[in-house]
């Protein structure tokens, strides 16, 4: 909740308030920011305002009138859209000199489509999908990768540092979506590999708690090593960023390869691994899950 007296210092609005978004608008509006909230399950933005105080919008129009940004963090490329265009659309309801920031990860194709329209309507636009999932939210510990102008990132900047651990303009429009896209194909293949070793120890007879205690601190130690090897070696996945989300992610990723010529190899058949997972009933575990395909092909 806000300190009462203390001075508002920007008017923002929040769209989208899943697992990531709740406490990323929550921390703005702690830091003392006048934070308006919309969400299309309009309960999600109650329960919101009844946490952190503020206000609740019923449309993205509504909530993006008069703000100074427009924070999103919706699903995909279709619900980005959704938020920023027609007539109850954030864009065309936004200020001259207000700036959009977009924390989904979504394709660079239609980060530049939003972009061009924000331009036509005198409105920045800046690219700045997150990494850090659930835990890296609720914390302020999240890492963004920003594209767009130097100038609209310059004024936002300030704004994401509330839930920032760092963050970084990487380039024009697009940029921080290629950047994530970096993010994920890395992810893909460590999880892959984390999985196949813990897989081979527990097929070995070792124990895992002491064969990770002595590689994580050489060059096989990695953050999935660090915060997943537990929950992996107990079977447990009901938390974290889940493999429908992955997969929509990895296929983004897959798409822009086609695109620009990138070989991705790994990703394309992690990609198929976690369509293994999905068919096996785990669309919403954690995607460290894979080592559980493993464990059921025996």
């Amino acid at each position: 909740m806000i300190t009462k007296g203390r001075k508002p210092m920007a008017k923002v609005s929040f769209l989208g308030l899943g697992v990531m978004g709740f406490p990323m608008a929550g921390h703005l509006q702690a830091a003392g920011h006048n934070v308006t909230v919309f969400n299309r399950t309009a309960s999600k933005a109650d329960a919101w305002v009844s946490q952190y105080g503020g206000m609740a919008a019923s449309t993205p129009a509504q909530a993006a009138a008069d703000a100074d940004f427009v924070m999103a963090c919706v699903g995909n490329d279709d619900d980005l859209r959704s938020v920023c265009l027609g007539p109850e659309g954030a864009l065309g309801a936004m200020k001259n000199g207000a700036i959009f920031v977009d924390h989904t990860t979504v394709s660079a194709k239609v980060t530049r489509e939003m972009y061009d329209v924000a331009a036509q309507n005198s409105v920045g636009f800046v690219d700045a999908p997150v990494s850090g999932g659930q835990a890296g939210a609720e914390n302020g510990q999240l890492g963004i990768m920003c594209g767009g102008d130097a100038k609209a990132y310059a004024s936002a900047e300030p704004i994401m540092n509330v839930y920032a651990k760092a963050c970084r303009r990487l380039g024009d429009s697009g940029a921080g979506q290629l950047t994530k896209m970096v993010n994920q194909i890395c992810i893909a293949g460590v999880v892959q590999g984390l999985s196949e070793g813990l897989h081979f120890a527990e097929k070995a007879g070792l124990d895992i708690e002491e064969v990770v205690s002595v590689i994580s601190q050489g060059a096989a130690g990695s953050w999935q090593m660090s915060n997943r090897f537990e929950t992996m070696a107990k079977d447990e996945y009901d938390f974290g960023f889940a493999v429908d989300w992955m997969r929509k992610d990895l296929g983004i990723c897959l798409d822009t390869a086609d695109e620009n010529g990138a070989s991705l190899p790994v990703t394309a058949i992690v990609d198929q691994f976690y369509k293994d997972v999905q068919n096996q009933g785990g669309g919403r575990w954690d995607t460290s899950s894979l080592i559980k395909r493993l464990r059921l092909m025996g």
